[in-house]
């Protein structure tokens, strides 16, 4: 991943996608990896899209829910 900066979050929004994919995950009873594949699937469709940008996708794949 080329874009990846240091820090874990440069912008507060990020920690809030990441936050939301672990309750997300947590509430529907789904193992991590049910998102970790669906964000593996987003970065591999469309490799030049930022990074967190690939995080919303793959949120938005796994609750149904566009943003």
């Amino acid at each position: 991943i080329r874009d990846l900066p240091d820090e874990a979050f440069t912008e507060p929004w990020q920690a809030r996608v990441f936050a939301m994919a672990q309750v997300a995950c947590e509430q529907m009873g789904l193992p991590w990896d049910a998102f970790r594949d669906r964000l593996k699937a987003a970065i591999a469709e469309q490799p030049e899209r930022p990074y967190y940008d690939s995080w919303t996708a793959a949120l938005e794949d796994l609750t149904g829910v566009s943003a």
